[in-house]
């Protein structure tokens, strides 16, 4: 048994003669051998220890995660626990301090009675009747006969089939171990008959330590800053983490420095991305377009730029929200600091807003055939929208807090933006009023026409005009008093462009009562109507509105649809419109002609005419 002690020690540690065997890969070299080598996985760790400790063991299990997180791996150890076996140990155990007589083959891939199949190429029901037959006979050597099955949501729905009986009632000596990447996949009838266990993302901090490790036992050094830089890239999968490690002590020579990282990923700087950041929420451009330069110049590429960005914005509206410590895990202190400051100058509204417009500028800049003229102009777009004022504001400036006066200008109380101030710049002075704001004038409708720019824009591109549309849209829709009766509830659902609950209100509701100062509603639904409606109305109405609602189903018809009544409603007008002398003779001048809508006409008022 030492013997065999040392043969393990031997596979964890470098080889000494480099040239006497081929390289083996980090990923592969340091693959966790037991239950206590696997990092980040407690709640797995110690649910098992438990069940081995009580003779609870189940007759499948199901291990899912994202990729390089150890599903593979941990299968393994599984099985080398469960036909774990020395001189004094003859049953299942957890602890595992030396080889046993199956663990080398076991962790090899290379024991008869420990079966790995790849579901990806043996998804038929062939290869399960195949593995099912195998299953009857008792193993030939060890304790248990495992299966091993990865990636088993690739197999086809026939196979499942085949495999259900057996794997509700398996023989003593079977157990099966599945590994899925996509455990939506597979069906629910074979999950009921698993234990399942997610593996989680190894989190920043426990990889860097991790990496940390490992590179002392290669004989290289290695940057605090570079390390957190792979655990970061790695996005949990330790796998991913070790390839990039790998990686980057042979590009470092045995050196692992943040620069050398940076390079190798085309990251940046994460000092110059909230310096760039900053510039952008300015609306300083041209320094933005240089730092932008600077940085593509230094290996950075446009796309992993703007999720940079995006990163950073991220971590200033999470700070906002939840406060100074909740920065982003592996973000250092001054990157902390930095969100910070952003977070405290900028409001909720503009950081959703930007961190909005840079995934949507990622998929374009990752779709142009220019990727660095795509993300400058990304940068651009944004820049210009750093003073656009927020949608509380654009309420405010319409009036909807009594700041509007005749001027259109808001009150002078108003006058400096201070939520929203561009960073390390004074607050704005003579901010427009909401006439200003929209391009046109408070006077007459000619006047109006003549304040528009000639290409009826606000003067900047497509895209800001379309964002500042929609931001004044819904400032409107924001201001709108509490509705006082069930057709002002159908005019909201209009404003708020929710066209289908517009039309269920119309046509499949009948209204029972409507009690504006309770905020009651009590409605009867017709057929069609979908039966979680009256849930979806109340919280659209506590949403769009300034108060709680309670919608309650009646059990009995009260009026009639409100669409019904209109439509029979225009029909009679259409018909008594028809018998008018002057529409009369026009539909006898031409017989093929009809009448398609019927608008009311709205006299202008004195005011309007100038009539005075």
């Amino acid at each position: 048994m030492a013997k065999k002690k040392s043969d393990s020690s031997t596979t964890m540690s470098p080889p000494s003669d480099g040239a006497s065997k081929p390289y083996v890969v980090l990923a592969r070299k340091y693959r966790p051998q037991s239950f206590e080598d696997l990092i980040g996985q407690e709640a797995m760790v110690k649910t098992l220890r438990n069940a081995i400790a009580s003779g609870r063991i189940a007759q499948a299990y199901m291990l899912t995660g994202v990729r390089g997180v150890g599903k593979t791996t941990t299968a393994r150890i599984i099985a080398r626990a469960l036909n774990y076996e020395t001189d004094t140990i003859t049953g299942p155990t957890f602890d595992m301090p030396v080889l046993g007589k199956h663990c080398a083959e076991i962790m090899e891939s290379r024991h008869p009675d420990v079966i790995e199949m790849d579901a990806a190429s043996n998804t038929g029901v062939d290869n399960i009747r195949e593995l099912i037959e195998s299953a009857r006979y008792k193993p030939i050597i060890a304790r248990y006969k495992v299966f091993i099955i990865d990636e088993v949501h690739m197999l086809s729905k026939g196979a499942f089939n085949a495999l259900l009986k057996t794997l509700e009632e398996p023989p003593e000596h079977v157990k099966f171990i599945f590994a899925t990447t996509e455990i939506r996949k597979v069906p629910v009838t074979v999950l009921s008959r698993t234990q399942r266990f997610d593996l989680r993302r190894v989190d920043v901090p426990a990889l860097s330590g991790h990496f940390a490790n490992i590179v002392v036992k290669e004989a290289a050094s290695a940057d605090d800053d570079a390390l957190a830089l792979i655990a970061r890239a790695a996005e949990g999968s330790v796998r991913d983490g070790l390839s990039l490690l790998d990686q980057a002590i042979a590009l470092g020579e045995g050196e692992v420095r943040a620069e050398t990282v940076r390079s190798m990923l085309g990251l940046a700087d994460r000092g110059r991305i909230f310096d760039l950041l900053e510039q952008v929420f300015r609306g300083d451009v041209k320094s933005a377009l240089l730092s932008f330069d600077a940085l593509h110049r230094d290996g950075a590429e446009p796309v992993q730029l703007l999720a940079d960005l995006a990163e950073a914005v991220h971590a200033a509206a999470r700070v906002k929200a939840v406060g100074s410590d909740a920065g982003s895990e592996g973000m250092s202190a001054e990157e902390k600091r930095r969100a910070s400051a952003i977070a405290d100058r900028l409001s909720t509204p503009l950081l959703s807003r930007a961190w909005q417009m840079l995934l949507k500028g990622g998929e374009e800049t990752s779709e142009a055939a220019n990727p660095r003229a795509a993300a400058e102009m990304v940068l651009i777009r944004i820049a210009y929208t750093a003073d656009l004022p927020a949608p509380d504001e654009l309420i405010r400036m319409l009036g909807g807090e009594g700041a509007l006066v005749r001027s259109g200008k808001p009150a002078a109380a108003d006058n400096g933006r201070t939520r929203d101030a561009p960073l390390n710049q004074a607050p704005v002075a003579n901010v427009p009023g909401p006439a200003e704001v929209l391009g046109i004038s408070q006077s007459s409708p000619a006047s109006r026409d003549e304040t528009l720019p000639e290409d009826d824009s606000l003067g900047l591109d497509a895209d800001y005009d379309a964002s500042f549309a929609d931001l004044v849209g819904e400032a409107r829709s924001t201001a709108l008093a509490d509705p006082r009766s069930f057709d002002e509830v159908i005019a909201l659902a209009g404003e708020r462009r929710d066209m289908i609950l517009k039309v269920h209100l119309e046509d499949r509701v009948s209204l029972v009562k409507f009690d504006g100062a309770a905020g009651s509603i009590d409605v009867f639904l017709l057929p069609g109507a979908p039966p979680q409606m009256a849930n979806d109305l109340r919280e659209k109405l506590n949403a769009w509105t300034s108060r709680k609602w309670v919608v309650v189903l009646s059990k009995a018809m009260g009026e009639r649809p409100r669409g019904e009544v209109r439509r029979e409603r225009e029909a009679a007008e259409l018909e008594a419109l028809k018998s008018h002398p002057a529409v009369k003779a026009v539909l006898d001048e031409f017989p093929d002609a009809k009448i398609a809508d019927i608008r009311p006409l709205i006299s202008p008022s004195r005011d309007e005419t100038g009539t005075g």
